[in-house]
């Protein structure tokens, strides 16, 4: 699944070629997504200029003086921008096509993403409204998540991926940077100190800012929009190296299911929480 830093990749790589071009209309070729693609983009973007490309979590908003469109991959989908019309593929459901003859692409296999419309104000758009933080922005520090986490006993692994905490931190990323942070993902959210806290912080923007220069991270069919995989996957400290050394201290990385999504870690980097003593009951006589 496209996690934000490829979103943030296919934001970048679209962006300078469909900014400031007018809308000759739109094709669907399949509305039958994750919602039901609107009819009425049909009338609705004809003539209509993408004035910005922004992203909030994994969605991509693309600006209008009406309103906006909203795009999320889902699990498999990914945009390209066509210098020219090329005949579509299988799962080319839909294209935006612009004045200049360029079209702006959405394949998705899976059919889990979604293009949907809005011309009410998008920070109030049900989908978006509830969203935390963004882990890159300013609003995101050791502060804000030592604040967040003191009444929370969910583990810290569960806390940084509920995108009502945090938006953006996929599996990968939790995974990574709970390693470089050495924290177990199980170890109870309030139970980080202040320090654990900046550490976490620094560790889950350093990671997602090296997924993003990298391009992103290809581990089944991501593809950005100039049609390359990402490379981030060369990175990769801890995720999918069960049973390989730990590059810090030489054991080995072990894998467990935890939340139903599968968690690496290090034995020896990454510790166990210890569960507090059991107290016997007072004697009552």
């Amino acid at each position: 699944m496209p996690e934000l830093p490829e979103v943030e990749t296919t934001k970048r790589g679209i962006e300078n070629q469909i900014c400031h071009k007018p809308i000759l209309g739109i094709e669907i070729r399949q509305a039958q997504l994750r919602w039901p693609v609107p009819t009425e983009l049909k009338s609705l973007l004809p003539g209509l200029v993408i004035e910005s490309v922004k992203r909030r979590g994994k969605y991509l908003l693309l600006k209008t003086e009406p309103g906006h469109i909203l795009i999320h991959l889902g699990m498999s989908g990914h945009l390209r921008v066509l210098s020219q019309p090329s005949p579509p593929q299988k799962h080319d459901h839909i294209d935006l096509v612009f004045e200049d003859g360029s079209t702006l692409r959405y394949q998705d296999t899976r059919r889990f993403g979604a293009w949907l419309w809005t011309d009410q104000p998008i920070e109030d758009h049900p989908l978006l409204k509830k969203l935390g933080p963004e882990p890159l922005s300013d609003a995101f520090n050791s502060n804000y998540l030592w604040q967040a986490t003191r009444a929370r006993n969910t583990a810290i692994k569960s806390f940084i991926m509920n995108s009502q905490q945090l938006v953006g931190v996929g599996n990968i990323y939790a995974n990574e940077a709970l390693f470089l942070s050495g924290l177990h993902p199980l170890k109870p959210a309030k139970d980080l100190t202040k320090l654990e806290c900046e550490t976490l912080v620094r560790q889950i923007r350093q990671v997602l800012s090296a997924a993003i220069e990298q391009g992103g991270t290809t581990l089944k069919d991501f593809l950005s929009p100039s049609g390359r995989p990402g490379y981030f996957v060369q990175k990769l400290f801890v995720y999918g190296r069960a049973d390989q050394a730990c590059i810090h201290c030489g054991s080995l990385i072990e894998r467990a299911v935890h939340f139903q999504r599968a968690s690496y870690t290090c034995p020896n980097c990454q510790p166990l929480p210890k569960k507090p003593a059991h107290k016997p009951p007072r004697d009552s006589k």
